[in-house]
């Protein structure tokens, strides 16, 4: 099952809206085949190694990361291609919460006599699907908020300036987290005053497609022009009513998908917006928005993960706060946050959290 793992995770950048799975067959204690889901339209994780293995096939136990699909789509059920291929046992890590399979592909394989255990590897399998998981069972997309942070805790300098707080290993690791998401979501504030392309760079592999670039302008703020509105990668502003006509025309004019959501005292309503992107197939959004749009997220509680760069720097009192939101009166009410994975990058290090509540398992940085 690591060895799936680890299958799944090469295949990751070029599988969505698809899950990233790995699939392992064994006989006779040797491996007969092995293969990670291809992108959408291709064969998935079983198919690849039920190709490789053969008629070795036959009689052997497969691993697989996500429970095999029982229904028709672009290709055809993986439950019915391990019974045809006569596998013996199927080892799962997790059960598919896709109501399309939702126990249907176990319930399919026992049915015909293969022997089916559910469970193996589920905490790593877990972290590694966490955002195809989330979507598949809220219909949103999984928001990953990035921030960095100066060791005294401040995302800019007094005059506002932002670059760079973090070295290039740090920088790098980032574009890493742009190349595993589809969406890459920035607020109108960051965007008028960076003027950030949100490209995917220093990334290898790099994805199969080059992630959503996503503008938050409630207003229509943002004129249709600069990097966000270039060829490079396809672009959606998520805006409201009060966005006047002339802003949305040059958006759409400029090449980009325009999406309304309700208004919430004057800004964009994150939450719809993140069910907006989920409906638009997108798994894991990565949030690079500033202290305003991060802070905004944490108060509605809609971060399920938040990674924090924090730079060998120092900024002073006059810095600009890393997040800026109201927060508890007390420290008992504060929300506490799990650290999951920390890594140390060149004289950076990055941290990464969850909800003290998320049941989800720890994520081990540069791990599988």
């Amino acid at each position: 099952m690591a060895d799936a793992v680890r299958l799944a995770a090469r295949a990751r950048r070029r599988t969505a809206p698809n899950p990233w799975v790995g699939c392992v067959l064994v006989r006779d204690g040797a491996v007969v085949g092995a293969g990670a889901t291809e992108p959408p339209g291709g064969p998935h994780a079983e198919a690849v190694a039920l190709a490789v293995a053969g008629e070795a096939a036959r009689g052997a136990t497969a691993y697989v990361t996500l429970e095999p699909c029982s229904h028709h789509g672009r290709t055809p059920p993986c439950a019915d291609a391990l019974v045809d291929a006569g596998v013996r046992r199927v080892v799962v890590a997790l059960s598919d919460p896709d109501p399309r399979v939702a126990g249907e592909g176990i319930a399919r394989l026992r049915a015909e006599g293969i022997a089916v255990d559910l469970g193996v590897g589920a905490d790593a399998v877990a972290q590694q699907l966490a955002p195809y998981l989330h979507h598949r069972r809220t219909g949103s997309a999984f928001c990953l908020a990035k921030t960095a942070l100066s060791v005294d805790g401040r995302t800019a300098a007094a005059d506002g300036s932002s670059q760079w707080i973090t070295g290039p290993a740090a920088r790098a690791d980032a574009h890493g987290l742009r190349a595993d998401s589809q969406a890459v979501v920035v607020g109108s504030g960051t965007a008028l005053a960076d003027r950030p392309a949100l490209t995917v760079r220093d990334a290898d592999p790099l994805p199969e497609h080059p992630p959503l670039r996503v503008l938050l302008d409630a207003r229509g703020r943002v004129p249709a022009e600069g990097p966000l509105f270039d060829a490079a990668a396809p672009t959606m502003v998520i805006t409201t009513e009060r966005a006047p006509v002339v802003a949305t025309d040059a958006w759409r004019a400029a090449g980009a998908k325009v999406e309304t959501v309700p208004d919430a005292d004057g800004k964009v309503d994150l939450r719809h917006a993140l069910a907006t992107l989920g409906a638009h197939g997108v798994l894991q959004a990565l949030v690079e928005g500033g202290a305003a749009l991060h802070g905004a997220l944490l108060a509605a509680g809609l971060v399920d993960r938040l990674t924090v760069y924090v730079g060998a720097a120092l900024l002073g009192a006059q810095g600009k706060p890393g997040l800026d939101w109201p927060g508890p009166a007390s420290i008992a009410d504060a929300p506490r946050l799990r650290l999951v994975g920390t890594a140390v990058l060149g004289d950076d290090v990055r941290l990464d959290y969850v909800r003290l509540d998320d049941a989800r398992a720890p994520l081990t940085v540069g791990g599988p």
